[in-house]
Formats: structure tokens, C-alpha cells, sequence
């Protein structure tokens, strides 16, 4: 029931009739009907019904929220079960003017993590996020690429997350993503089991920390792409079998990319950045990828040059117009030629078509 000041009398005095109603089932026998008055929590919602008889009368709505094990007791006959306390609950108060119009029974909402797990059923190495979860670590968009590093090189690894940004790819850091009222390893384990891809920031030390070894065991585990970028280590172990960079963190998030493009799911959410850039700066950065696209299906083809020709911060960019080559790269319609073996031209207003 809610703290706002009630004109009625029987929603505050509803847990004294409860009360009541106990012993009554417990004289009777009637043990369920007793367990789920005992056990519930209360809720009342005030004027259900109301009519003008005898200067108005009104029925009040009584949700009694029990436990599971209790719930999954009432399923066959929690109408009769509902009905018999509303009835007897009017039999008992003496109230002028107000009854019980229904009574609910609900089932007690409470968080679950483990629920898969227990039934016995979930598959070996599987684990299932919850869509609240998933939106909170790594937001609602992008391709999801866990960045491991160690504590000591945060700073630089939260800069690299804003580099990947731009070409599509919502990146997790540990020590600057996890919410403060989550409990942070739980939060990783989010992460880990609902990333799409895995990057190894291979700094001095990466080895000493428990932690970085054991997000790698789950990313083997889990088969998702794997990349590791030595800067101070070498790979080792399991890691040691997947593609590593030698390159700088200022190179890091393009070379990131280059490898992460071959994957279906990173080439759509690339094609969505530029649907979506923002500035002619921007839109040459992202013309640099261009070239280590390896395959384009015709809907990704079609998505191109639709974001080229409608977003007017990309067809002035030169990475994509290909006005300069020399610096810029030879521009999309060159690659879409190149992928689709299609044929395509620049029309006199900058825009991109098919030649039939």
C-alpha cells in the first residue's frame, strides 16, 4: 500500500484481519490457506470498485505475494484459493462501507543468477546474460570487445576504448566500466561471458595478475576471436596460438580493426559507423579500413553506398570520394568494385551508382 494519507480504514488495518484469519484457518485445518497468509507480503490497492449505495461503497484489490515454493502450490487451484480468503476475509472485518473486491496471489520476485545452472540442463561452458546485464556493460550498440590489461595501464586502455569507438566497437575496461553498486567480479563475468571478441593488452606483468589469466582462460574457453597486442610481453600459453600486434597504443584501436573486420558481426556495426559519423575528420579515419574489407554481401554493398551518398560527412572525406588518393586511399567506389565486381561511378553531384 502506498505512504500517501488514506481516506480508508480497512487497507491500514488489513494485517490485523490477516491476523485473525490465520487462527481462524489454523482452528479449521486448513493449513495452505493459513501457510500463504503467514507467508505473504501485502499490498493494497485502494477503491478497485466503488458504487453510490448507501452514500458509496468501495471495494479495495489485495495482493498477497508469496514465495515460489508457495506459488508453484497454488497453480491448480489459486482461483479457489484466492476466492476463499477474499470471502472469508468480508465474513471477518466489520468495516462499514469497504470490502475486499479481489484477492491476488503473486509470485515473490527475486533475482535468480544461478537459475540455468541449477536445473541441471545448461550446457558445459554456457552461460546466459540477462538483457539488463548485457545493456549495462557494454550499452546497446556496438561490436563487444573486452580489453584485459592490468591496473597499471588503465588510463591508456580507456583511451584506446574511445579510439574503437568511432568504427563500432563498444569496448570494456574493467577498472572504469563496472558500476559502482554491481559487485565487480560478478560485472566481469558479464562481460566475459557476453563479449563478442577479446583483446590481450600484453604490457610488463600481464602474466602476475590472476585475474588477466583467468579472462583469458574464458575467452579460449568460449571460442571468440582472440588478439593480443604485445607491448612489453610476449604471448604465452594458450594465447600464445592467437594473431599478436607489435605495434604502439597510438596504432593499436586501426590495427585492432583490421583483424576484427573479417568478422561478419564487426563489418556491420563498421558499416552503421559511418552511416552514423559525424565529421569529414572522422570519415577519413574510417575510410582507412576500406582496404582490409575481404568480403561484402550485396545488402552490406547496398548499406555503403547508401550511408555515402546520404550522410554528408562522409562523401566529402577523401578516404571515401577518392580525390586523393595518394593520401587518402583510392575511395569506396573503388572497393565496392573490387568486392562485388560490380561496377560503379561517381555521378557529377559526388554521389555513387551502379552501372546498369
Amino acid at each position: 500500500m502506498s505512504n500517501h494519507e488514506s481516506n480508508f480504514e480497512l487497507p491500514g488495518n488489513i494485517d490485523r484481519y490477516l491476523a485473525t484469519l490465520s487462527r481462524m484457518y489454523a482452528q479449521e485445518g486448513k493449513k495452505q490457506l493459513q501457510t500463504i497468509v503467514v507467508n505473504s507480503q501485502i499490498r493494497v490497492i485502494e477503491k478497485w470498485s466503488s458504487d453510490n449505495w448507501d452514500g458509496g461503497t468501495f471495494g479495495h484489490a489485495l495482493y498477497l505475494i508469496i514465495p515460489e515454493a508457495l506459488y508453484l502450490g497454488t497453480i491448480n487451484n489459486k482461483n479457489a484459493l484466492r476466492e476463499q480468503i477474499r470471502e472469508d476475509l468480508n465474513k471477518l472485518h466489520n468495516i462499514q462501507n469497504e470490502f475486499i473486491a479481489e484477492v491476488f496471489l503473486e509470485l515473490e520476485v527475486s533475482e535468480e543468477p544461478n537459475w540455468r545452472k541449477e536445473s541441471g540442463l545448461l550446457l558445459t561452458g554456457q552461460r546466459i546474460i540477462a538483457p539488463d546485464a548485457t545493456s549495462r556493460v557494454w550499452g546497446n550498440e556496438g561490436y563487444r570487445v573486452f580489453l584485459s590489461h592490468k591496473n597499471e595501464v588503465k588510463k591508456e586502455t580507456a583511451g584506446l576504448k574511445e579510439q574503437l569507438k568511432l568504427f563500432g566497437i563498444s569496448g570494456f575496461v574493467a577498472h572504469e566500466d563496472i558500476h559502482p553498486t554491481k559487485e565487480w567480479q560478478d560485472e566481469i563475468e558479464n562481460a566475459l561471458f557476453s563479449m563478442d571478441a577479446f583483446v590481450a593488452i600484453m604490457t610488463d606483468g600481464f602474466h602476475d595478475s590472476v585475474w588477466t589469466d583467468q579472462e583469458v582462460g574464458v575467452a579460449f574457453g568460449r571460442g571468440v576471436p582472440i588478439i593480443s597486442i604485445k607491448l612489453g610481453k610476449d604471448p604465452y600459453g594458450f594465447i600464445g596460438k592467437f594473431q599478436a600486434l607489435s605495434c604502439s597504443w597510438d596504432d593499436a584501436a586501426k590495427e585492432i580493426v583490421k583483424i576484427f573486420i573479417k568478422h561478419d558481426q564487426m563489418l556491420n556495426e563498421y558499416i552503421k559507423a559511418i552511416e552514423n559519423c559525424s565529421s569529414y575528420d572522422n570519415g577519413n579515419t574510417l575510410s582507412a579500413m576500406l582496404p582490409y574489407i575481404h568480403e561484402l554481401s550485396d545488402q552490406q554493398a547496398k548499406r555503403l553506398v547508401v550511408a555515402y551518398n546520404e550522410n554528408g560527412q562522409v562523401r566529402p572525406s577523401f578516404g571515401f570520394n577518392g580525390n586523393k588518393p595518394r593520401f587518402y586511399g583510392d575511395g569506396l567506389a573503388y572497393h565496392l568494385r573490387k568486392l562485388t565486381g560490380e561496377e560503379y561511378r561517381l555521378l557529377r553531384g559526388g554521389k555513387i551508382e551502379v552501372v546498369p
